[in-house]
């Protein structure tokens, strides 16, 4: 296995540039698994497709810092990105899970600090199913465009479906960046049918400030993801004095009560 690639070697991806503008474009290859035993259907993702969307941030950021903006989107029809493939994660080994769900985490921290420190804004535009994995690679982009097409959804499936947690931070970013309440954050958890626009805007704070006008077909946006403030420093509380003077001289105080069955 090797971490070395380049845009024309990618498989699973299509890098366009036109700056300022870049363009991430998932078409992930069914039979260009890493190892045999699976196919990746639906655009999801194994090692191999992650080690060639790492490598495409860190040369927008490192060797194209005149791009300000780059477009995350889906390749094939009505399907933007269906996470990791569970056939991939039931026949690898612990330890081949550990480093992958390491690796991409790694993957979605770099495209924030591309945009904390870089200056490229990441946009998602969500064109069809995100589902696990996929929506949490939306989440790690500046901004979430979702398509209100009727069959458009955003779900993170892994309790109600598989029984674990979302591998790769969905549940923090769903509540530290969106700012979606705990309550609503629960729920959304349990449902692996998901959500779509209108029930995302309908809960509030989610996606967008700015709501889509009656009849219009424009897509929901998500507000910008800025870093939290600092929490205010709690102030000292008051030293417990427990100690009073009596004419024998200082002794703990005990309260009326405490005294009470005492002999």
């Amino acid at each position: 296995m090797s971490f070395d690639t380049g845009p024309g070697r990618y498989r699973h991806l299509r890098l366009e540039i036109d700056a300022p503008l870049a363009r991430i474009v998932l078409a992930v290859d069914e039979a260009g698994g890493l190892v045999p035993g699976y196919d990746l259907k639906l655009n999801s993702y194994d090692l191999g497709v992650d080690i060639e969307l790492y490598d495409a941030v860190q040369r927008l950021r490192f060797e194209h810092p005149e791009v300000r903006a780059v477009v995350l989107t889906g390749g094939l029809d009505r399907v933007f990105c269906a996470g990791a493939n569970i056939r991939m994660l039931a026949q690898s080994s612990h330890a081949w899970k550990v480093n992958f769900c390491k690796f991409t985490n790694e993957t979605r921290n770099a495209i924030e600090d591309a945009t904390l420190h870089s200056g490229q804004t990441y946009l998602a535009a969500v064109n069809g199913t995100a589902a696990g994995g996929g929506y949490e690679l939306a989440l790690a982009c500046d901004r979430i465009i979702l398509v209100d097409d009727g069959s458009t959804a955003v779900s993170l499936p892994e309790v109600p479906l598989l029984g674990v947690l979302p591998g790769t931070g969905g549940l923090t970013r769903l509540t530290d960046k969106r700012g979606v309440r705990k309550d609503l954050a629960d729920v959304f958890a349990t449902r692996s049918e998901g959500v779509r626009g209108a029930t995302a805007v309908a809960w509030g704070g989610w996606w967008t400030r700015w709501r889509r006008p009656a009849g219009s077909r424009r897509p929901y946006a998500a507000a910008p993801w800025r870093p939290p403030p600092d929490p205010p420093a709690r102030p000292t509380p008051p030293r417990c004095r427990c100690r009073r003077s009596t004419p024998t001289g200082t002794r703990t105080g005990r309260s009326r009560r405490s005294r009470k069955g005492t002999g």
